[in-house]
């Protein structure tokens, strides 16, 4: 039967191109079966599953330094000098940052600084086990919020004098979330949720004090507020949840209109805050707007909630107004009342009891103190201010016996800190593309479990030696042997095919050889 059964026109209008270098996972555990498998055959009697555990084995160990498995990602470096680990990664390749020509220069490794774990201490230099220790990153605003915090929400906007307006950011140092009612979805007279999250570590506290200030306001239809308008309050809540927020920012739940089109996010569901307090109440608290014109302000706390069990928990700020207008009543923007704010601000998470484990300081859960001194100066391979000439590293003051490798480029440097999984850079790279090449194992996806055909008889032979290796048959420990060497060969030979030489290319590069000036 032929292997490619599909039309050619098919394939050209597709973006399913040069697949057919490829072969599948399952098609490969298949085909050894056929081979390998049966009454006369090697390996008598096994199961599928038995099979397709090595199968997966031979692709991750084959897909490391034998596939052509490099893959990438590209970002824009943010200030914060920091990049997440690709949720595949395995090793990177190279990590390169890129010009407005579009060509990669390569950065280099540091090994000369780290992003430790840094310990609290007091005043004499003691660890510290301390009782009620801030677990919130800026909960009073005032640093990056998009550092600290993820937002959902319609926008960072906080004008909401138009129609749909809304947006979630910090105002006159306080979290703030604007409102306005919207149409769309066949209905009317709807509004957003705004929600923010911390995620925290609670693995070393038994119980959690959540607090914070926060006002509730109200959205009038007229100048002034009514009876009727009592049912269009804003509402703010505080809490904690085991869930990460749903990435959904619409709140369509008592329009004139319904419309099941418009989904509404299950944020604005109290059942989000799934853990309790000591005394069985449920972690979070409430303000709602008032049911004549003004504010509802107070500082509000939830005490011993009970986190014994779990190592991560999200504080969550929820801000919300449900619209609750009979007619097509929308408030237009020439209505200034339309502009409404809920806020919150010092929101605090403490541990209740004193804690058992090292801590470290609440601004440096993340960002070390030596981190923190890197970024903020110019890296010393591109600026001559730091040369690191001084009494700590050489005793006599500017004779330098050779340059410092590592020093010797322009491109800028980086280090991986595993207990995070981030990638930091130095200062000279911030807001420049860079781009991290990366090995993966092959398992990431469905998609990605496929083998390319030069290295097919690498894996038979690979599965066919784990499975004899590991049987008791005394048989199979004497042919174990036999296809450890045929494996070694195979991927050898697997190797040379996916190594790509041309003789014209290789001709091309030893002609280079010639030339009078070399780089």
């Amino acid at each position: 039967m032929a292997l490619f059964n599909g039309t050619h026109k098919d394939y050209y209008k597709g973006n399913n191109f040069g697949n057919y270098q490829f072969i599948s996972l399952q098609d490969v555990i298949t085909q050894f079966e056929i081979a390998y498998v049966g009454e006369d055959k090697i390996i008598p009697k096994i199961k599928r599953a038995d099979i397709a555990f090595f199968a997966q084995r031979a692709l991750q160990e084959l897909s490391f330094d034998v596939f052509k498995s490099i893959k990438s990602q590209q970002i824009e470096v943010p200030a914060t000098l920091v990049m997440p680990l690709p949720h595949d990664y395995v090793n990177y390749t190279e990590i390169s940052s890129v010009d407005t020509s579009g060509i990669k220069h390569t950065l280099y490794p540091t090994k000369h600084t780290s992003n430790p774990f840094q310990i609290l201490q007091d005043d004499n230099g003691l660890y510290e086990f301390p009782q009620d220790q801030e677990k919130i990153i800026n909960g009073d605003f005032a640093g990056d919020l998009f550092d600290t915090w993820s937002i959902i929400s319609a926008g960072t906007s906080l004008n909401a004098n138009f129609i749909g307006g809304t947006g979630m950011n910090v105002e006159s140092g306080k979290l703030t979330a604007s409102f306005h009612t919207t149409n769309g979805y066949s209905a009317y007279n709807w509004g957003h949720v705004n929600t923010a999250y911390q995620l925290i570590d609670v693995s070393d506290v038994d119980y959690l004090t959540v607090s914070g200030d926060g006002i509730a306001d109200i959205i009038a239809i007229a100048d002034t507020a009514t009876s009727s308008d009592a049912d269009n309050v804003g509402v703010l809540r505080l809490g904690v949840s085991t869930q990460v927020p749903e990435d959904n920012y619409i709140n369509n739940t008592n329009n004139a209109t319904s419309n099941a089109s418009a989904v509404t996010s299950n944020n604005i569901n109290t059942s989000i805050f799934d853990l309790q307090d000591s005394n069985g109440n449920a972690s979070y608290a409430e303000w709602l707007g008032p049911n004549t014109a003004g504010q509802t302000s107070s500082t509000q706390e939830i005490n011993d909630i009970d986190v014994r069990g779990v190592n991560q928990v999200y504080v969550v700020i929820v801000s919300y107004v449900d619209f609750n207008l009979s007619t097509n009543a929308q408030v237009t923007s020439g209505n200034q009342t339309a502009i409404k704010f809920n806020s919150i601000d010092n929101v605090s998470a403490k541990n209740g009891l004193a804690s058992t484990f090292l801590q470290s300081p609440p601004d440096n859960v993340k960002n070390s103190s030596t981190w923190q001194n890197y970024k903020s100066i110019t890296p010393s391979e591109i600026n001559n201010n730091d040369d690191y000439e001084d009494d700590t590293y050489w005793p006599y003051d500017g004779n330098r016996y050779g340059l410092e490798p590592s020093h010797a480029q322009v491109n800028g440097s980086f280090y991986i800190d595993p207990r995070l999984g981030r990638i930091h850079f130095s200062s000279n790279i911030s807001g420049k593309t860079v781009i991290l090449d990366y090995i993966s194992d092959s398992l990431g996806t469905d998609e990605e479990m496929q083998v390319h055909k030069f290295a097919e008889e690498a894996m038979y032979k690979h599965i066919a030696h784990a499975i004899l290796s590991t049987s008791s048959n005394p048989l199979h420990q004497n042919l174990s042997q036999r296809f450890k060497r045929e494996k070694f060969a195979a991927v050898r030979t697997a190797k040379i095919r996916l190594s790509n030489l041309k003789i014209e290319e290789l001709t091309q590069i030893l002609r280079g050889k010639s030339k009078h000036i070399k780089h």
